[in-house]
């Protein structure tokens, strides 16, 4: 959300609201003041923004000495290069820009023709600038501060030196005008804020903070006369500028130091933001003057070290950070965050104490586990923490933590110092969470009570120091992994130890796909290994990370094993073919990985990275190619994902559709010795013997009637009484039937199969059949007789095509019902023929062997079925 960059408030005069700019990484995100709802997100720059500015058309984001200005939030329309050293100030000015770099280097840029208008250096060693504004009511005039402590007023237009303020012998960190004209805030780096007149170079307030330099300044324009002052450690003072004194605190705004703080114009809210991830809207509407939080949007301040996904809709992530809280980020908006706070050994001291001088404050969570199911009647998640004896409970519902602590009963009133959880998992009722230890230990508690229910093994389930704990899904199984080299089954209910298998090497985490009952076991020597728990045997090894496994996944249905390791590679394991199918190099390595309960997302954390990235299933909506990778495979470096696509980059062009990715087509027939019925639907060869009887039936009782076309003027008869005149009655008498005679031609399948008698190649005229409906394959085989105008010859070159079909196995029932046909319309032609009938003799013996091989398959099968009912039944 939010990033060391100071942010920027923007009025937007045709909505009427104000708008907040924050630099995130590479892009600028665009929040709404009213609901803090992000409305847009900039194109990716090349680098991370290192200073942002706004004005009422553009803002500007400079990485390195490169200045770009962005219109419309989005995309980037202008490019300033000229710099020869990192740009650390900016200030929008009229129709220019103002950039300084740290070289002392002070240019003004032309919006528009992207010109450099002026050009001033400074001398380091005399005047190091460290802070630039524009007066209200200067015109063409800027202030400079700087590390020496004096400050300068410059014209722009003339180029001149117009005055030169000695300071105050201490550095200026920051200028801010005041909502009285001439009068400027000036922040030292000592802590002082001088409130001084520049018209008369006269001071006429001073301040002082004990927190370190002043960070930010801001000033309240609704009426009050109060200026809010940041600092490097995260608090904020709020000075009354009337009695001129300090009127109070608002101590740990953020963790980190306040990078950016402005008032809204006329409104009681003050915007805040830190390197801490965070930013917050704060109302000032009660008494005292103190502000309280009114809307904020927080991630985590330090990286996450473990996420999972929370039940089964694929909405929620759980997300544990090295800052020790425990937050809930949705993939649907972000206005589903949760944030389930700090872990506390002592919850009321620690509000107390406050954030910086917090001693009851619990180390960051290593590991934790959480179930949906009686969420709502107690807590549902549990979560060891690094170093540390004692387990924690938190509840998703109430978003905080919860109310038990979960430690042995010999560690009850002494904290050991090298004794710690190591590894956790919870019920998939809900009911029991059972946890290891590093001595060996595992225990089982109740998650309503917090009452300790047992251990596994006499003293310690193993030797070694516990490296993973899972329950099966029906309650039944708890399998344990220890240093030493064992995998262990036990009874949750009685305890007892079930079955021990000794591992090649020691493991370095478990984790159980509950659904389908497979374990999959990471190893130190970086190989991954996959165990069925009803076998208990190892099914598959997979060997080829080069650095320690952090974490693992399965996809939703089980067939695929995600693994990430140190050597910043993620890699997808086929279960079912033992294969390795995807393989991707990202630049910072994945610390954790989760694959969502619907299999679209797969969620990542990174080495020193606050965000979780999510990495879509392609598979879900595009042809993937899921054939294993060669073993000279070369992995790509993919960047991580952006909350925008970079700029320049065309997305939907970058997947080349290669030879593996084409869509598998099936042969016509499998096998030569199988008989393969075809494709066409029943429609086209079912009734053919029928049809005489479908077509009387259909026979229409009367020609059907032509509506006659009514003229669009109706003529009428001359006369007072307007008359219509009847129609002419036509003489229909010529004869409709047509008298063919000579007109007969052949047909295309004639033809094809009179080729066929010397060529001895019937696919043509067999095509031609298939694509023809049931009447014109019945006027096709009635025009084969020498009646129909056809020939003995043409008739045996159609027994001949059945002959093929018969030979070859293929399209058997179109053989069927065209031989059918063929013998009900010419059947006594064929009587009378004897080289006809002989070549229907070889097709009845063809045809005999054919069926009676057939029928011995069906006989065998239906035996086979039928035994098969009565005995399970």
């Amino acid at each position: 959300f939010s990033g060391h960059v100071p942010h920027v408030l923007r009025y937007h005069g045709r909505h009427r609201q104000f708008y907040l700019a924050a630099a995130v990484g590479r892009s600028v995100h665009t929040y709404n003041v009213k609901k803090l709802g992000i409305v847009a997100v900039s194109n990716t720059l090349q680098q991370d923004i290192t200073c942002l500015a706004a004005d009422r058309m553009l803002m500007f984001a400079s990485y390195d000495n490169i200045l770009h200005a962005i219109a419309r939030n989005k995309e980037v329309v202008h490019t300033y290069e000229g710099h020869k050293a990192k740009i650390h100030l900016l200030q929008p000015f009229g129709d220019h820009v103002i950039s300084v770099d740290v070289d002392n280097v002070l240019i003004v840029w032309n919006i528009q023709s992207e010109e450099e208008y002026l050009q001033i250096d400074f001398d380091k060693a005399t005047f190091a600038v460290s802070a630039l504004l524009h007066p209200s009511t200067y015109l063409n005039k800027i202030l400079l501060g700087s590390e020496q402590g004096t400050l300068q007023l410059w014209n722009i237009r003339s180029n001149k030196l117009l005055y030169s303020f000695p300071g105050w012998g201490l550095a200026v960190t920051t200028l801010e005008q005041a909502p009285a004209v001439d009068v400027v805030a000036v922040g030292l780096v000592s802590g002082h804020i001088m409130v001084h007149n520049i018209k008369f170079d006269e001071t006429l307030m001073k301040f002082q903070q004990d927190w370190g330099p002043i960070t930010a300044i801001s000033f309240r324009t609704d009426g009050h006369p109060i200026m809010a002052a940041g600092s490097p450690v995260g608090h904020i003072a709020l000075w009354d500028l009337e009695e001129k004194k300090l009127m109070c605190q608002m101590q740990d705004a953020h963790s980190t130091a306040i990078a950016g703080m402005t008032f809204v114009p006329g409104e009681p809210l003050l915007i805040t933001n830190g390197a801490d991830n965070a930013l917050r809207v704060w109302i000032f509407d009660g008494p005292g003057g103190t502000g309280r939080i009114l809307r904020s949007r927080v991630g985590h301040s330090a990286p996450p070290t473990k996420i999972r996904y929370h039940g089964q809709n694929g909405e929620q992530i759980l997300s544990a950070g090295q800052d020790g809280t425990l937050q809930s980020f949705s993939t649907v908006h972000e206005r589903f965050n949760k944030n389930l706070g700090r872990g506390s050994i002592n919850k009321k001291k620690s509000k107390k104490k406050g954030l910086k001088l917090d001693t009851m404050a619990l180390p960051p969570i290593t590991d934790f586990a959480s179930e949906v199911a009686h969420q709502s009647d107690w807590d549902g998640i549990v979560a060891c923490h690094q170093g540390y004896i004692t387990c924690t409970t938190w509840n998703y519902q109430k978003t905080s933590m919860g109310a038990h602590k979960l430690r042995p009963e010999e560690f009850s009133k002494h904290k050991p110092i090298d004794i710690y959880a190591t590894a956790v998992d919870i019920t998939s009722c809900g009911n029991f969470a059972v946890i290891g230890m590093s001595t060996g230990q595992v225990d089982v508690y109740n998650m309503q009570s917090g009452i300790h229910r047992g251990r596994f093994g006499k003293e310690t389930a193993h030797d070694g120091a516990i490296r993973g704990v899972a329950v099966d899904g029906l309650n039944q199984l708890v399998i344990t992994a220890g240093s030493e080299g064992l995998i262990k089954f036990w009874k949750l209910k009685m305890k007892d130890l079930l079955y021990s298998t000794e591992l090649s090497s020691s493991p370095s985490g478990i984790l159980l796909h509950r659904d389908s009952g497979i374990l999959g076991i990471a190893f130190d020597d970086f190989t991954v290994s996959v165990l069925d728990i009803e076998t208990r045997k190892i099914v598959r090894t997979f060997s080829g990370h080069h650095g320690q496994i952090n974490d693992m996944t399965f996809s939703p249905d089980g067939r695929w094993l995600i693994t990430s390791s140190m050597d910043c590679s993620i890699k997808t394991w086929d279960l079912p073919s033992g294969c390795l199918i995807d393989c991707f190099l990202v630049d910072s390595a994945a610390v954790s990985l989760t694959m969502s309960p619907t299999g679209d997302f797969l969620a990542s954390a990174h080495v020193d990275d606050l965000g979780i990235y999510l990495w879509s299933n392609r598979s879900l909506y595009s042809l993937v190619s899921l054939r294993p990778l060669p073993a000279d495979f070369e992995p790509s470096l993919m960047t991580l994902p952006s909350t925008c696509p970079m700029q320049d980059v065309d997305v939907s062009g970058d997947e080349e559709l290669c030879d593996e990715m084409i869509e598998y087509v099936s042969p016509e027939q499998l096998g030569q010795q199988l008989v393969t019925l075809s494709l066409l639907p029943e429609s086209r060869w079912k009734n053919l013997l029928n049809l005489d009887i479908i077509k009387k039936k259909n026979k229409p009782k009367e020609p059907p009637k032509v509506l006659r076309s009514a003229p669009f003027f109706i003529p009428t008869l001359p006369g007072l009484i307007p008359r219509y005149i009847p129609p002419e009655e036509e003489n229909d008498t010529q004869s409709k039937v047509v008298n063919l005679g000579v007109l007969v031609q052949k047909s295309d399948f004639y033809i094809h199969l009179e080729e066929a008698l010397s060529t001895n190649e019937y696919k043509a005229p067999l095509d031609l059949l298939k694509s023809l409906g049931p009447s014109n394959i019945e006027v096709e085989l009635w025009g084969l007789a020498p009646e129909g105008g056809g020939s003995m010859e043409v008739m045996l070159s159609f027994l001949r095509m059945i002959e093929m079909m018969l030979n070859k196995k293929y399209n058997f029932e179109l053989t069927q019902a065209y031989l059918a046909l063929f013998l009900k319309l010419h059947l006594k032609i064929l009587s009378s023929e004897p080289k006809l009938m002989e070549e229907l003799s070889k097709l009845s013996m063809q045809l005999e062997e054919t069926w009676i091989h057939l029928q011995a398959l069906f006989n065998q099968s239906l035996c086979v079925l039928t035994y098969m009912k009565s005995a399970l039944l």
